[in-house]
């Protein structure tokens, strides 16, 4: 008996080496496009954003859950980093502190040139994979970061953005977010405001990726509904097994399926297990159900790593990717469908938000008349702010986009 025993314990050790094995071969072919990755905070955090410290050498860094080496572990082949600055930035400094982890990205592209290669277009990813690099793009997590101005938001495009979050954990003035559905706040644009639907089609003009994750499910309806181009959740994960607002409800994946998005799975037990603890085993479960309602070519990976403060086990850190994909073997997923979750689902979306926008196109004037216009300009320049903005005093001695605005109508 306990031959037999070891023998089945043998064969499962064997099996599992199996899926493992052909995962990996998979994986060097196509990698991991993750859309979800908060090192630059931890960055802002440990070091202040001074990336030439010993301590802060991104191939020998410790204490958080992204290095150069656990992601060629990985096979992450591109990687959407977050330029996340809090909610408590917005009407102050947000546009600034932005921009200043947009910088920090850029830096870890030109202090690794031979890992990172900084892209903006799903070409640019292409590329990166054939030269071993990792692909690193940009995506801002939360619209107050481009503080209720389409010029900001034009700005951050030409700088790299390539989505942008429409709310973090705060309403904007033109956006709800999750925590309207819990409770916590109250709505304010049931929805999209008329602004938030004009921030929408200049997403869909400019080819930035409209990035769902944090909004109310109010916003994820309008934003479905009215884009143009497929949407991203650049890191949420299924409602139906984890009752978090911050995932995602049947209904709207239904409408991720109609409308040809995407869904990439966050790994922070909290979104998988609704627990402090979880397994990987039910972040495949996510994926599965996701690929029941939407279809397999509306899931993908956004694993919030460097971002949360608890990963399944199995899930620790970026090096773990190949076990999850030997996981999804394990289910019968084809390899077709696992190339998608990889990144070919992404790079889908990428290129169809690509095709759908006209960046070279003008963007219509946006008038505002005067008389609609609060005194936040006029008091320090003799004319106004757009309405909506509500500053807070000096508010304008820290937001650039706003002055710039302010100054355009003298």
């Amino acid at each position: 008996m306990r031959t037999s025993l070891w023998l089945w314990a043998l064969v499962a050790v064997c099996a599992a080496d199996s899926f493992r094995d052909r995962a990996v071969s998979i994986m060097e072919e196509t990698p991991v496009v993750d859309g979800h990755n908060d090192l630059p905070w931890q960055l802002l955090k440990l070091f202040n954003n001074q990336l030439r410290g010993e301590r802060a050498n991104l191939t020998v860094l410790t204490g958080t859950h992204t290095n150069i080496p656990k992601l060629r572990a990985g096979f992450v082949g591109g990687q959407f980093w977050s330029a996340y600055v809090p909610c408590d930035t917005q009407n102050k400094d947000a546009v600034k502190r932005t921009l200043e982890q947009m910088d920090v990205i850029h830096r870890m592209c030109q202090l690794y040139p031979e890992t990172f290669q900084c892209v903006t277009s799903s070409a640019g990813v292409r590329k990166a994979f054939q030269e071993g690099k990792v692909a690193s793009m940009i995506g801002v997590e939360g619209g107050h970061s481009i503080d209720s101005s389409l010029g900001v938001l034009r700005t951050l495009y030409h700088l790299g953005m390539r989505y942008l979050t429409l709310t973090h954990n705060c309403n904007t003035p033109w956006a709800d977010n999750w925590l309207v559905d819990r409770g916590s706040d109250e709505a304010r644009s049931h929805g999209l405001s008329p602004f938030g639907q004009q921030v929408v089609k200049e997403m869909n003009r400019l080819g930035v990726m409209i990035d769902l994750a944090h909004v109310s499910v109010a916003t994820m309806k309008a934003a479905l509904q009215l884009s143009k181009a497929p949407v991203i959740f650049s890191h949420s994960s299924a409602y139906s097994l984890c009752d978090s607002r911050r995932n995602v409800p049947d209904d709207v994946l239904q409408l991720v399926k109609s409308t040809h998005s995407l869904v990439m799975v966050n790994f922070y037990n909290d979104f998988v297990s609704c627990k402090e603890e979880a397994t990987l085993s039910q972040v495949a479960n996510h994926l599965d159900h996701i690929k029941k309602v939407a279809g397999a070519e509306s899931v993908g990976l956004g694993g919030d790593f460097d971002g949360v403060e608890r990963l399944p086990v199995g899930l620790e850190d970026v090096s773990k990717y190949p076990d999850l994909i030997a996981e999804l073997l394990r289910r019968n997923w084809t390899e077709t469908e696992v190339r998608g979750v990889l990144s070919e689902n992404l790079l889908r979306v990428f290129l169809r938000v690509e095709e759908v926008s006209s960046p070279q196109q003008a963007p219509d004037d946006e008038p505002i008349p005067l008389d609609q216009l609060d005194g936040s300009c006029r008091t320090q320049y003799g004319y106004s702010a757009a309405p909506g903005l509500h500053l807070q005093p000096g508010a304008l001695l820290t937001s650039l986009a706003t002055l710039i605005f302010c100054l355009s109508l003298l």
